[in-house]
């Protein structure tokens, strides 16, 4: 009996092991990588790390749960300033950005591109190029009242979009960065903000990080400066009204920056700058063609209502006729059409207006008024393919 218990015990170890590896989920290869840098590994913080891998996804927190922001590839430069189950903290690299509510900034009067934080505890999220803002709620730290913010000239979903503050980290995967050999001093983008509590990004850990001083801007960030002046004044551009858009200067500048090899980030966006720039000039031209088509229709009805006046005020009382005149087929409008248009005549052979059967007068013969002097019921109107007048009729009467 004891052994028959023992057996069953044995059976369902086994059972629910193997039930248990089943439902086991699969590990990411980033994750999987991440781990082949051992957490034991002594090292000092901060320093230079140089990433290992092309299209390495930086995170708003330690874990493939966590959002992507961006991409880097290799060799390029991160600031490594802590070190949590097989990620690493960094400083923002350039071109990165954070996203805060519009309710809780103030930009300044005379330099937009500062805000100041006018609540407590204001929350600072990690930006993403592959996200909306209201869908990015990973929070980099709290700012309390009085800090300031760079402003980037963007909002979206009530947010505005701002350099990561001092303390705000992204985080990339360990196995993927390595310290790099070269004598550097990797640039952080100048931010005149305190955070008031620590981030909060895998804050269930403690990590490593020491305070990290602003170094001279590098090249890249230079040029992002530069890009981020030039969207601005596209966006101003773009906002006027489309007769008074001139994009010739801008997109000179951001060709420039386009093929600079130096600019990095800036130039990729400046590329999608120049196609966006291309979308306005089309949207300017087409609208421009269609200003002129209807400025063009437009003169040509005035005319119209002009020779109408006119030949109206030469028209004489004619009681209850619209018009009186010899009536002829008109030669623009023979058999050959589906409508048959005529024309009536002054005593001097001049046409006074064309003519058009309507109602009782389509049903009639009017071939025997052909060539006669008649008088025509109807309304008279504009006749644009002929830039005249034409009387649609319904009753016709012989005067001669």
């Amino acid at each position: 009996m004891q052994f028959r218990i023992y057996l069953t015990i044995l059976v369902f170890v086994a059972v629910f092991s193997v039930v248990s590896l089943a439902e086991e989920p699969a590990v990411s290869t980033e994750a999987a990588v991440s781990d082949v840098n051992a957490e034991s590994t002594p090292v000092s913080f901060p320093y230079i790390a140089e990433v290992t891998g092309d299209s390495v996804n930086t995170r708003s927190g330690p874990g493939t749960n966590y959002y992507s922001c961006d991409k880097l590839n290799t060799a390029d430069l991160v600031k490594v300033v802590g070190r949590q189950f097989g990620w690493s903290r960094i400083v923002p690299p350039a071109g990165s950005f954070s996203w805060i509510s519009k309710r809780y900034v103030t930009p300044h009067e005379d330099n937009q591109a500062v805000g100041t934080v006018t609540g407590e505890n204001v929350r600072v999220y990690a930006g993403s190029v592959y996200r909306e803002p209201i869908h990015s709620d990973s929070v980099q730290l709290r700012l309390s009242s009085g800090s300031k913010v760079n402003l980037l000239g963007e909002e979206k979903d009530d947010y505005y979009k701002i350099i990561p503050p001092g303390g705000a980290y992204l985080w990339i995967s360990s196995g993927f960065v390595k310290a790099s050999q070269a004598d550097v001093e990797l640039a952080i983008p100048p931010t005149p903000t305190t955070p008031s509590t620590p981030n909060e990004a895998g804050s269930e850990s403690p990590v490593e990080v020491n305070s990290i001083a602003a170094s001279p801007l590098p090249v890249e960030s230079l040029k992002l400066n530069d890009y981020y002046d030039r969207k601005k004044q596209l966006d101003a551009e773009s906002a006027k009204p489309m007769d008074k858009q001139n994009y010739a200067a801008l997109k000179e500048a951001f060709a420039a920056l386009a093929g600079d090899k130096e600019a990095g980030k800036a130039a990729r966006y400046s590329a999608f700058a120049i196609e966006q720039i291309k979308r306005f000039e089309l949207a300017r031209s087409v609208g421009k063609a269609t200003q002129i088509g209807n400025e063009q229709l437009e003169a040509v009805r005035k005319r119209i209502e002009q020779a109408r006046t006119a030949r109206l005020a030469e028209i004489v009382d004619l009681g209850r006729f619209a018009v009186v005149g010899k009536f002829e087929k008109s030669k623009l409008y023979g058999p050959e059409k589906e409508l048959i248009h005529y024309r009536i005549t002054d005593e001097q052979g001049r046409i006074s207006c064309y003519a058009l059967p309507d109602g009782f007068a389509a049903k009639m013969d009017l071939d025997k008024f052909i060539d006669r002097k008649v008088g025509l019921v109807g309304t008279i109107e504009p006749h644009i393919q002929t830039k005249s007048a034409l009387v649609q009729f319904s009753e016709i009467a012989g005067l001669d």
